[in-house]
């Protein structure tokens, strides 16, 4: 596993390829090798046109009758919503299966500044400076 990553609200796609590793000379696709990603300021992330409103999260409890459907504009309003609105997009374009979900863990997004990976000493990086 690489290094931490820090950056500011951007594109989900560029990130899954930062957590895979696609970035790097050394990039294997049935292994781990991409760096850990740390979204700041998740909160400020926007939505482009009306799916603010429009687009529907569909999930599951379970149970009959168990289905649940959210807007991003509802899920915004919830503890964590902004954490899971981000989580979902980049989750959708990583590997599907053991892989994917071990890349996922990779991945730590605070709505604020403030996040406790100081210690690993994060470097900030334009997401624009990636294709």
């Amino acid at each position: 596993m690489g290094g931490y990553r820090r950056y500011r609200p951007g594109s989900s796609s560029k990130v899954a390829k930062i957590i895979r590793g696609k970035y790097k000379p050394t990039f294997t696709p049935n292994q781990d090798c991409g760096d850990n990603v740390i979204i700041i300021n998740a909160q400020k992330v926007i939505f482009t046109g009306k799916k603010e409103t429009d687009k529907v999260y569909t999930r599951y409890t379970g149970y009959p009758g168990g289905q649940r459907f959210n807007t991003p504009a509802e899920l915004r309003k919830k503890p964590f919503g902004v954490e899971r609105i981000i989580k979902h997009a980049v989750k959708g374009m990583l590997p599907k299966g053991p892989l994917g979900r071990a890349l996922l863990n990779n991945l730590y997004i605070y709505e604020g500044t403030e996040h406790k990976h100081e210690a690993q000493k994060p470097k900030a990086i334009d997401i624009n400076q990636y294709k």
